[in-house]
C-alpha cells in the first residue's frame, strides 16, 4: 500500500509569514508614534487643589503594616542613585530620585504622617542626587518636633546610599547588610597609547589648556591631576561632615573609617555607624518607642496611572537624545562603592 502523498507547500507560505511580521513591525512602530504624538499634542498645564504637581504631590496610598491613628510612610531607595527616567516599552518612564522626593514632600504635607522609614538598598551613586534625597529627610524631620525618619538597610547602604541614611533618627541594619564607603570615586579611561598604535590623531580646539580636562586622547597633566584631586577632596569632607554631624564620631577616628572602605553589619555598629542591627519587626518596634505610641500604621505611597497615561509614555527603545548620549559618557564624581 502506497503512503498518502505529502501535500506541496504553497510556494508563497514564506511570501505570507514575511507579511505578517512586516504588519506586526509596522502596528508596533504605529502604536509607538501614536503614543509620542499624543503626548506632544496633549501635552499641557495641569492645575491640581492645593498647588504645582511637584509642591503637593497627588500619590495614593496603600496600607502596608500596622493599625492606628499615628501614620509611618514607607520610602524606598533600591539600586542606584542617578536622575534618569526608567521603565519599559510601554510602562511609565520614572525618574526615581523626582520619585523619592516627591513621596517625601507628600509625607511632608500630610499632617497625619509623623514618621518615614527609608529604607535602602543601594551602593551610591550621584553626589547631587544623594544630597537631594538627604536634605529632603531633614527637612522632613525638621518640619516638626514629634517627627522621625527611620533608615532600615536591607543588603547594602554603601558611599549615596549611606549619605542618605544617616538624616535618620536612627539606623538599623540587617545582620548581612554591607555598610560605609565613605568616599568619592571618578573613573575614565584614557586610550592615547592605543590610538597612537593605530593612527588615530585627536583634533580638539580648546579656550584654555584645561577645558578638555580628562580627554580620552591625551595624557593627564599632574596640574589637570591636582584640580581634579582637589574637587574629589571636598566632596569627600562634605560627606565626613554630614556623618560627623548625625553620628557623632570623633574626626580622628572618622578620618580612619572614611577611606572607602565598606564594613559588616557588626562593625558597623561597634563604630557607631549604625544604631541597631534587625529586621522589620525592630523597625516597627523601634518607630513606636521614638513616636510613644503602642500602635503605628505604616503605609507606602504609589503613582496610578491610566491606560491614556501610558499610551502618551510610549517611545521608541531607540529613542535616546543628545544629552542621553552626552551623560554616558561623561566622567563623573560620584557617592559610589565601585570595586
Amino acid at each position: 500500500m502506497n503512503p498518502p502523498p505529502i501535500p506541496k507547500r504553497s510556494p508563497h507560505t514564506g511570501l505570507w509569514v514575511t507579511l505578517v511580521i512586516l504588519g506586526a513591525c509596522l502596528g508596533l512602530s504605529l502604536l509607538i508614534n501614536i503614543g509620542l504624538f499624543a503626548g506632544r499634542s496633549f501635552q499641557g498645564l495641569e492645575f491640581a487643589e492645593g498647588g504645582g504637581a511637584d509642591e503637593f504631590p497627588q500619590l495614593k496610598e496603600r496600607w502596608s503594616y500596622g493599625r492606628g491613628n499615628v501614620r509611618a510612610a514607607r520610602i524606598s531607595l533600591k539600586g542606584l542613585i542617578f536622575r534618569q527616567e526608567e521603565g519599559g516599552l510601554f510602562g511609565p518612564r520614572i525618574d526615581k530620585v523626582r520619585d523619592i522626593l516627591n513621596q517625601i514632600r507628600a509625607a511632608a504635607n500630610d499632617e497625619r504622617v509623623r514618621a518615614i522609614v527609608f529604607e535602602v538598598d543601594s551602593p551610591g551613586g550621584a553626589i547631587t542626587p544623594s544630597d537631594e534625597i538627604y536634605m529632603a529627610l531633614k527637612a522632613f524631620k525638621e518640619s516638626s518636633p514629634d517627627r522621625v525618619v527611620v533608615a532600615f538597610t536591607r543588603d547594602m547602604a554603601a558611599s549615596g546610599g549611606y549619605y542618605t541614611a544617616v538624616a535618620a533618627d536612627w539606623i538599623i541594619a540587617e545582620p548581612t547588610c554591607i555598610i560605609g564607603s565613605i568616599g568619592v570615586i571618578m573613573q575614565t579611561f584614557n586610550w592615547k597609547k592605543l590610538t597612537d598604535d593605530i593612527g588615530i590623531k585627536d583634533v580638539t580646539i580648546k579656550s584654555g589648556k584645561n577645558k578638555d580636562l580628562l580627554n580620552p586622547f591625551q595624557e593627564t597633566s599632574p596640574i589637570q591631576l591636582a584640580i581634579l584631586q582637589e574637587m574629589i577632596d571636598d566632596m569627600h569632607s562634605r560627606f565626613k561632615r554630614i556623618v560627623q554631624e548625625h553620628r557623632n564620631i570623633p574626626t580622628e577616628k572618622l578620618d580612619e573609617l572614611a577611606d572607602g572602605r565598606i564594613f559588616s553589619a557588626d562593625t558597623a555598629l561597634d563604630h557607631n555607624l549604625i544604631n541597631q542591627i534587625g529586621y522589620w519587626d525592630d523597625v516597627v518596634q523601634r518607630t513606636k518607642e521614638l513616636l510613644n505610641e503602642e500602635s503605628v500604621l505604616f503605609f507606602s505611597y504609589y503613582q496610578e496611572t491610566d491606560l491614556f497615561s501610558l499610551l502618551t509614555q510610549v517611545r521608541s527603545p531607540l529613542d535616546l537624545d543628545a544629552s542621553t548620549w552626552y551623560d554616558l559618557q561623561t566622567p563623573k564624581m560620584l557617592y559610589l562603592w565601585s570595586p
